[in-house]
């Protein structure tokens, strides 16, 4: 005992002696002389409250005329998001109030620059994680008394790091006149580690409240409901119930209520009533995590159906498809390009037979095609089935012959550029079935956007919206058969950007070319001169959901203005 008194003595006075120590000049609490584990602790403490004050500067972000463009201004730093952390900050927004999007925008990306996404206060973004996430925003009833309150609204956005590898995005706006709302963006996949914060501007400028953001651990939540997502709905006997499992996904709701996709890993699964033999089953999910990952204090369960099906031993082409004879047509605007044309199947019956000697005619969508290359000749289809037994069609492949068509009216829109969107259209011309129709014209923009200039609508005799698909002159389209398709341009490889293509584009001399493949797809291919001479392609290949036999080519404008060749010097097609 006295030993132990005599050793607190020590201790004591050797603590008074350092902090009086800390009173003079160079001197240092934990300096070098000082014991190891001592400086080590300090060093631990001072890094673990690296980051806790995240400085925004600058303050004021954009011209305060709401003058700045797109991705015109942004912080000068971005944010570190350390992971388990909530960061949030509050801005008054100011807006030009000319659409939606001219308001706050928020970004995510690596330290390197590598973004994961960008996300519009009005529900909308992009990006590789945008398209993962789930978002929603309580104004989206009424976006317009939403965007006659955000000049001057306040906005407060929070980003919460699950230390998962998902982070959420929420911010809670109040308007100028008193409209409350809401927008959300969860379950955004990140790099935990790897997770930094950005603004930018696009016709609007915002003031922080302070020049730091408020920093705070995340809050656990424990699981209330789930639902799975995913869930293939047949799988073929004998498969490992790790394979079956592997993509199954569920939706988790939380107490908190913090919405969020978790992967097959975090979950455990069971089928009822077994997975060894054919018919209808369940897949039984079992989730025993909270929100960061720790053990819940309850699990739950959620369920989802599918069915455990055979595999035929055999497939044989039973009847042949509708369309075996199919057409491409290369101008200079793919030189180069390796390109296949898709298998139609339209008409196609294919037979399968089954171990037990019984017959049936297999599900198309449940059967795969080779692709087609887009060369003259006879070429084999691979039909493949469920299990991977094969059959094969042959289709012949011819060059489209092309011939020149001229639109009416031949002058399309003001020539002051002035027309809007979807307000003037030339009459539609027919591309029949294995046809190439080229089109000649110049265009002319009011150079306020990329978009104001010529657009390309595909669609059938009805005019049935939505169209097989609208193209415009600068890589972007939609429509019914536009996802299917490969879009190209070489605008970026002519011009530093895209303002020089723009400026470039007042005046350009267009030649177009619309191809009927014969397959369910239609080509849409440009060769554009700018007014300084320079050649830029765009290309639309693949655009399908189309009726070979009932497709008709039109142009609108948007902002722009059109101006065809001669119908004495082309051939019209109507």
């Amino acid at each position: 005992m006295k030993h132990i008194s005599k050793l607190a003595s020590v201790f004591c006075a050797a603590a008074l002696a350092m902090t009086a120590l800390t009173g003079c000049e160079g001197s240092d609490i934990f300096n070098v002389n000082g014991p190891d584990w001592l400086t080590e602790r300090a060093d631990s403490i001072a890094n673990a409250n690296k980051g806790q004050a995240a400085k925004i500067s600058p303050t004021t972000l954009g011209n305060t005329d709401c003058s700045s463009a797109w991705w015109e201004a942004h912080l000068d730093q971005d944010i570190k998001i350390e992971s388990n952390k909530v960061y949030s900050t509050t801005f008054t927004n100011y807006s030009s109030l000319a659409s939606n999007w001219n308001n706050y925008v928020v970004v995510l990306r690596k330290a390197d620059k590598t973004e994961y996404c960008c996300l519009r206060s009005d529900d909308y973004g992009w990006g590789d994680s945008y398209a993962s996430c789930t978002h929603s925003n309580t104004a989206s009833g009424d976006w317009a008394s939403w965007l006659a309150q955000m000049n001057g609204a306040k906005v407060t956005v929070t980003v919460t790091n699950y230390g998962d590898n998902t982070c959420d995005v929420v911010a809670d706006v109040v308007g100028t006149e008193g409209m409350v709302s809401q927008q959300k963006y969860t379950g955004i996949p990140v790099e935990s580690a790897d997770l930094y914060l950005d603004f930018t501007v696009d016709g609007c400028y915002y003031v922080f409240d302070k020049d730091e953001m408020d920093v705070t651990d995340a809050v656990d939540q424990q699981p209330v409901s789930m639902e799975l997502t995913d869930v293939p709905a047949e799988v073929n006997l004998g498969t490992e119930l790790s394979d079956f499992t592997s993509q199954i996904k569920a939706k988790v709701t939380y107490d908190g209520g913090t919405v969020k996709e978790i992967s097959a890993s975090d979950l455990t699964f069971m089928v009822v009533p077994d997975f060894n033999t054919l018919g209808d089953k369940y897949i039984v999910a079992t989730l025993n995590k909270t929100l960061l990952n720790k053990q819940a204090d309850k699990t739950i369960n959620a369920s989802a159906a599918f069915k455990v099906v055979d595999t035929p031993v055999k497939v044989e082409v039973a009847s042949k498809p509708k369309h075996t004879n199919y057409y491409f047509f290369n101008s200079s605007a793919i030189l180069g390009v390796e390109r296949t044309l898709a298998f139609d199947a339209t008409g196609l019956e294919v037979k399968g037979t089954y171990q037990d000697g019984r017959t049936e005619v297999l599900d198309n969508s449940k059967l795969t095609f080779s692709t087609v290359p887009a060369k003259a000749g006879e070429h084999k289809v691979v039909i493949t089935a469920n299990g991977g037994k094969t059959a094969e069609v042959t289709v012949k492949v011819n060059e489209s012959k092309v011939t020149a068509a001229t639109p009416e009216p031949t002058s399309l829109g003001a020539a002051n550029c002035s027309d809007a969107f979807w307000s003037v259209f030339t009459d539609d011309i027919k591309v029949p079935a294995g046809a190439t129709r080229e089109f000649n014209f110049t265009n002319y923009t009011s150079g306020a956007g990329n978009w104001n200039n010529y657009v390309v609508i595909l669609r059938d005799a009805a005019k049935t919206a939505p169209e097989y698909g609208v193209v415009r002159a600068d890589n972007y389209g939609w429509g019914n058969g536009y996802a299917a398709c490969t879009s190209k341009g070489t605008q970026l490889e002519s011009y530093a950007d895209w303002a020089g293509w723009l400026a470039a584009m007042n005046g350009a001399k267009v030649k177009l070319y619309v191809t009927n493949c014969n397959n369910g797809t239609a080509d849409i291919q440009a060769i554009v001169t700018g007014n300084d001479g320079t050649e830029t392609y765009q290309s639309y290949l693949g655009i399908n959901t189309i009726n070979p036999n009932d497709l008709y080519v039109s142009f609108t404008v948007d902002g722009s203005h059109l101006v065809f060749g001669s119908a004495a010097k082309a051939r019209r097609h109507k």
